[in-house]
């Protein structure tokens, strides 16, 4: 039997059925997944029970895996290294976090609309996120589809945009969140980086924005300008019309488009209610100012 497809909306995101991502994948079903994937940019597949390497042999599929993780380890003992990124409420040794840990401020910003990597040179294809336990009220996740906010942009829009540069980098985002707290380490790992403002995702062809709370400045435009317009984008990327909000399940992996959409967490009681997922991310094949073919230019 091939896979089942259960679309949410016309065009964005889907439930898969009839699939076990514990085995091997026949090329047929490999392959209706990928395109099902470049489709709806978001896939959830429900009832799958996943080690950590079978969650990691599913994400190969897609293209080579993201090993540097944002915060310094000896700064910040987490349950996970290299491959996967701990979206836990859980300390290094598995107890939930205290009030004023460093992991849990620094989370805080996942709060705020993002997408995985785009404050990395070389940013992310995709993300996959596996849930072992999920808490019993709140800690939903929401999407938002760049391509169809894209698409409902007046023309005049589209022209102001096409060619424009951004610079995105984790310490924006953390900022605003309220996190301020980066070592010496982590800031020299992480300086800002260029990414282009709308890309076209080679598998579908359609045109996406590309803008995240990671996003600062606009090279050509003065900071307020800059500022201004980014909030704007992403006030029009989050209408309704264009999110999805998922309520997460046990032993559930969700996997989406950091090219093409947002997402965010949204509260939960995280100091007695335990969340356990980790989280595998694919790499990009290049900086998306060179997919577009732009100049990157001189830091401002």
């Amino acid at each position: 039997m091939s896979i089942s497809i259960y679309p949410v909306m016309p065009d964005f995101a889907a439930e898969i059925g009839d699939v076990d991502l514990s085995k091997p994948l026949s090329p047929a079903d490999e392959s209706a997944i990928k395109d099902a994937f470049w489709k709806y940019a978001v896939l959830v597949f429900p009832q799958q029970t996943l080690t950590p390497e079978q969650q990691l042999g599913f994400a190969q599929l897609f293209g080579p895996i993201e090993n540097e993780r944002t915060l310094d380890p000896k700064a910040t003992p987490t349950r996970y290294t290299g491959a996967f990124a701990d979206i836990s409420n859980l300390a290094a040794d598995g107890k939930i976090w205290g009030e004023s840990s460093r992991q849990r401020m620094y989370k805080a910003g996942n709060k705020l609309w993002h997408t995985d990597s785009s404050f990395k040179r070389l940013p992310s294809i995709c993300s996959l996120l596996y849930a072992e336990k999920v808490a019993p009220i709140g800690g939903r996740t929401e999407f938002a589809d760049q391509r169809a906010a894209y698409d409902a942009l007046p023309d005049a829009m589209k022209k102001k945009l096409l060619g424009l540069v951004v610079e995105h980098w984790i310490a924006t985002s953390r900022r605003r969140s309220g996190f301020m707290d980066f070592t010496e380490e982590e800031q020299k790992r992480l300086p800002p980086v260029p990414q282009v403002l709308v890309r076209t995702i080679p598998q579908s062809g359609r045109k996406s924005l590309y803008v995240a709370s990671h996003a600062g400045r606009i090279w050509g435009m003065s900071d307020p300008e800059g500022r201004a317009l980014i909030d704007e984008l992403i006030a029009h990327v989050t209408q309704p019309q264009f999110i999805y909000r998922h309520r997460w399940r046990p032993h559930e992996l969700v996997m989406w488009d950091n090219r093409c959409t947002m997402h965010r967490g949204t509260d939960f009681d995280d100091l007695r209610a335990v969340r356990d997922m980790r989280r595998v991310t694919v790499s990009d094949v290049a900086n998306s100012c060179e997919q577009e073919g732009i100049a990157i230019p001189a830091p401002m």
